[in-house]
């Protein structure tokens, strides 16, 4: 396992303090002398990046099924962290360098690389339980606010350099080449008693979430031995990167006083694992890669790689060869959305509409809370041209989803396979909207006013709506100026 350079960059970018950068489509702190920033600014401020993120990180993946297993980990580590009603949103990254970043207001972000390289679920929850430590421990809030002359543009400089670091190594030591030597030197100290601390409390909150405690030490260990790769050739800023052999030892001081006690992995991480694992490369990369695994006998899951095989087969649209590995796989006896998910989408690519929407139908009130098989259903009845009831679906979850931005999108397809163009803006207005986009919600909704095909309510609708996009957008632009 080899640890990048731009993980080590994007910790410090993270942990260290930037000099002031354009920040124009962020909300003003106010006071940043209060030597506090309010929970509600710093949720506004973590929408906003992570708006940015889903408009324009190229790497941001957009995969329902592994964004549900993140959230579903993430959610069950931070009911039982110091502040279970914070709230925190898991995403992935599609990039094979071992990460997982905080943001303000509990966004979380998790590379792929980290999920391959994670080999048992307790090590990857004890990542996001250090995660969500720093989140709940207001690690961001005071490491801006320790210092009265840092106010919202270093903050926002921290979280840019941050993707900054992830795409390019260039761009991360540029980021940090612009910090002040002081302030660096000044704070790493500090950075280390936020990791130590987030060390104790990612602890507990493992162990309180059922997990096996020495995940997190197994995991970082192999994280301090991938850092010594660079140490010859790092930077002074590299050598004191705050991931020590003393925060190691801590960890096992910890693991010491807790008795053993092995937590087996749950189907969906092996799942998501082999997913992650068939999403790399070619499609013929991924069938010699899956293939090779069955083979060589190199899994703690068989019915996960079978899995992966087949999701590797579908992206070569290769059926026939998906559906041989679901048949192996039922006989195994293998139970989850992902697999249901999966299953349907091959016997719709195949022709068979009416079994493949049959499953998802079931498979949804199976598991009523998986958005992976809700967005899947509703992308197949697109797929197959039913329109009609692409829409009623989509329309009906709204309610109980309104800020779905997937739904809202795929509500304005809906529209548009009928031919009803007005809509079509409508809802993408929504969307648009939804992503912090209000120019471009104000712009689609104009183009709703164009179309002609409005009836007078829906056209009252869309005349409503652009009077307030409006108003939100010339509020934000007064937010800015003061």
């Amino acid at each position: 396992m080899h640890l990048s350079q731009r993980f080590i960059a994007a910790f410090l970018a993270c942990t260290l303090a930037l000099q002031p950068v354009a920040a124009d489509d962020l909300p003003e702190l106010g006071d940043v002398a209060s030597n506090d920033l309010s929970l509600s600014t710093e949720k506004k401020i973590g929408q906003q990046i992570m708006h940015e993120i889903r408009w324009r990180e190229p790497t941001y993946l957009d995969d329902a099924d592994i964004e549900a297993y993140l959230n579903q980990l993430g959610g069950r580590l931070a009911a039982v962290s110091s502040d279970p009603g914070f709230g925190f949103y898991f995403f992935p990254i599609d990039d094979r360098n071992i990460n997982a970043f905080a943001m303000p207001g509990g966004y979380i972000g998790v590379h792929t690389g980290l999920i391959v390289s994670a080999q048992t679920e307790s090590e990857l929850a004890g990542v996001l339980a250090h995660e969500i430590s720093h989140v709940t421990q207001r690690h961001i809030a005071r490491q801006v606010f320790q210092s009265k002359q840092i106010g919202m543009a270093s903050m926002v400089a921290m979280a840019l350099a941050l993707l900054a670091a992830r795409s390019s190594g260039q761009m991360a030591g540029a980021a940090i080449a612009t910090t002040q030597a002081g302030a660096i030197s000044a704070r790493l100290a500090f950075s280390r008693d936020f990791e130590r601390e987030a060390d104790r409390q990612g602890f507990e909150i493992l162990g309180k979430a059922g997990f096996d405690v020495r995940g997190m030490g197994v995991f970082f260990d192999r994280l301090q031995k991938a850092v010594r790769l660079y140490e010859n050739n790092a930077t002074a800023y590299l050598r004191t990167h705050p991931l020590s052999g003393e925060r190691l030892t801590d960890m096992q001081n910890r693991e010491q006083a807790v008795p053993y006690r092995q937590v087996p992995d749950s189907v969906d991480f092996q799942l998501v694992r082999a997913k992650v694992r068939a999403m790399q490369g070619t499609p013929g990369d991924a069938i010699k890669d899956m293939g090779n695994l069955l083979r060589e006998r190199k899994f703690a899951s068989e019915a996960a790689i079978r899995y992966g095989l087949a999701y590797a087969h579908y992206r070569n649209r290769d059926w026939d060869g998906a559906e041989r590995e679901f048949e192996i796989i039922r006989r195994l006896k293998a139970s989850a959305p992902m697999l249901e998910h999966l299953r349907a989408d091959v016997l719709i690519a195949k022709g068979n509409e009416v079994e493949g929407l049959a499953i998802y139908r079931d498979s949804m009130v199976r598991y009523p809370l998986n958005l992976g098989l809700l967005y899947g259903y509703a992308a197949a009845l697109i797929g197959t041209r039913r329109h009609d009831e692409a829409l009623r679906f989509t329309e009906a979850k709204l309610g109980s989803y309104p800020d779905d931005v997937r739904l809202h999108r795929m509500r304005a397809e809906s529209y548009a396979g009928l031919g009803r163009k007005a809509m079509q803006h409508r809802a993408l207005a929504e969307a648009f909207a939804l992503q912090g986009q209000t120019a471009g919600a104000i712009e689609q909704l104009h183009q709703a006013q164009k179309a002609g095909d409005a009836n007078f309510f829906e056209m009252s609708s869309i005349d409503a709506r652009l009077r307030e996009l409006k108003q939100r957008l010339f509020d934000e632009q007064k937010e800015k100026r003061n």
